[in-house]
């Protein structure tokens, strides 16, 4: 019988506003791989942290190796034999794969100095305990993508490892290279080395796992046994029976429309291509890291592409910059308004006419006219302040995404793209904010949103096109846009 080497028991975290875990229960047993799931934001992350020591629970215990914690700190949690493999690769370029395996405790020779041939020597040796195949020799900037990854793990083991957390170890890989890896981690479990193995891949749970347990909402959902159950049922556990909040009457587009052509940059989107129509709403979706903001970016003009165009109406509006696409009718709404999308420290009616002056061919500010011109358009919104005059940092969160919107309308923006338009604001500003966009899709504007939330993604869309690793993979119509059907295409699953 396999010993439990980890318990977690009623563990609690909460942030200002949001319970990231809820009186949450896991446990791990030796030799096991246990996969971790659920969608961006369940709290899977938060549990791996506390188990790693990077953050503390407000209520809970942890019992690793039958000793009882309360918390852990970074240093106790290695002690004890836990290591964790983070999806980003931080590896130095320039040194060597063993240097690289040893970088925190570099061997040395009997008089002290740094030994490349100790270091080679004990990297092979921990080479050959799980089974790989690299030369310690070599430079990681020669490395390919596999390699690294794998490199990663090994350098776990530069310390005694009794439990290793691997969180998307695959998000950056082929499939054809995934295989290497799957022989890694089966290798290193055959070494009774339990495995928290946190995946957005709902196939490599059933290739990899012996239990999965489903968080939703900061809440443990269930906890399985891999043959007990298929795909279906862990995209169920994950989606719950929330019912739809809001609603969108489907607009009839007309014929005139964008088209996005073969927009691409290497290691973020490959070759992605659709085609909105006026008057239409739609919906990007997909997981964090799919490609989603960086497509919009390059659509936008701020990042350099390798390849795209973009028609309106048959013609090249392509931008080269920002300042270029603002002035081809085109609006971007960014995920942080705060940062890219806001002068939180100028007043509402400065803040509403930016775009428009930078659209304006006029030599001189006609301060009276964009005083009155913005302080309708606040009106025409439901702007909650006293006056325009009001320093947009002291608005709500709902307000100061409603002056975001304002400021594209006065440029009267053909083209809106909408990056997680309603993070961050409350349920009754969540559906002024939909309400705006049902009314800016009447009048005929082409809007495209990007959201994690999916349903509102299925709520509010005419269209909704699925982001995976860098391409679009699906584009759901009319029947078929269900939150199942988006997480299936999202998390690469078969059913």
């Amino acid at each position: 019988m396999r010993k439990q080497i980890l318990k977690a028991v009623g563990i609690k975290k909460t942030y200002p506003g949001v319970t990231a875990l809820d009186n949450v229960d896991f446990d791990l047993y030796e030799g096991e791989v246990h996969c971790l799931v659920g969608k961006n934001g369940a709290g899977k992350s938060t549990l791996i942290e506390i188990i790693s020591g990077s953050i503390n629970s407000d209520k809970g215990k942890l019992e690793i190796f039958d000793r009882e914690y309360e918390n852990l700190t970074p240093l106790n949690s290695m002690s004890l034999g836990i290591q964790t493999v983070h999806q980003t690769n931080q590896l130095i370029e320039g040194m060597t794969v063993a240097e690289n395996i040893f970088i925190g405790d570099l061997k040395t020779n009997r008089a002290k100095f740094f030994s490349l041939n100790d270091c080679v020597k004990a990297t092979k040796e921990i080479f050959d305990f799980i089974d790989i195949n690299m030369e310690p020799k070599k430079l990681v900037s020669g490395l390919s993508l596999v390699e690294r990854k794998i490199l990663c793990i090994a350098r776990a083991f530069s310390k005694k490892v009794k439990i290793l957390i691997l969180d998307e170890p695959t998000a950056s890989l082929d499939k054809e290279v995934e295989d290497k890896l799957f022989k890694v981690i089966k290798n290193i479990k055959a070494r009774g080395v339990g495995i928290v193995y946190i995946s957005h891949n709902i196939g490599e749970i059933f290739t990899l796992g012996d239990r999965v347990t489903v968080f939703r909402d900061g809440r443990k959902i269930a906890t399985h046994f891999i043959e007990d159950i298929d795909e279906k049922k862990v995209i169920d556990d994950m989606i719950g029976t929330k019912p739809r909040e809001f609603y969108r009457e489907r607009q009839i587009a007309v014929d005139e429309k964008l088209e996005i052509r073969n927009y691409s940059r290497e290691g973020y989107v490959n070759k992605v291509s659709f085609e909105v129509k006026k008057g239409e709403i739609f919906g990007i979706g997909g997981l964090v890291g799919s490609g989603r903001t960086e497509l919009v970016r390059l659509i936008f003009g701020v990042d350099k592409k390798d390849s795209g165009e973009l028609f309106y109406k048959g013609k090249n509006i392509t931008p080269k910059s920002p300042v270029d696409a603002i002035k081809k009718g085109i609006g971007l709404l960014t995920e942080n308004r705060r940062k890219n999308g806001l002068m939180v420290e100028a007043p509402i009616y400065e803040n509403i006419s930016l775009v428009k002056l930078i659209k304006s061919t006029g030599a001189f500010l006609k301060l009276k006219k964009e005083k009155k011109e913005t302080e309708h358009t606040a009106n025409q919104i439901n702007i909650v302040t006293p006056s325009i005059k009001q320093i947009v940092k002291n608005l709500s969160g709902g307000n100061q995404q409603k002056v975001v919107f304002a400021k594209w309308m006065l440029a009267n923006a053909d083209i809106l793209i909408l990056d997680e338009p309603t993070i961050g604001i409350d349920i009754g500003a969540k559906a002024e904010i939909y309400s705006l966009m049902n009314e800016l899709s009447k009048q005929g504007k082409i809007v495209i949103m990007i959201t994690s939330d999916n349903p509102e993604l299925v709520s509010v869309s005419d269209r909704i096109g699925i982001m995976r690793k860098g391409r679009m993979v699906k584009i759901l119509e009319d029947d078929n846009m269900t939150e199942a059907n988006v997480l299936s295409f999202a998390l690469g699953s078969t059913i």
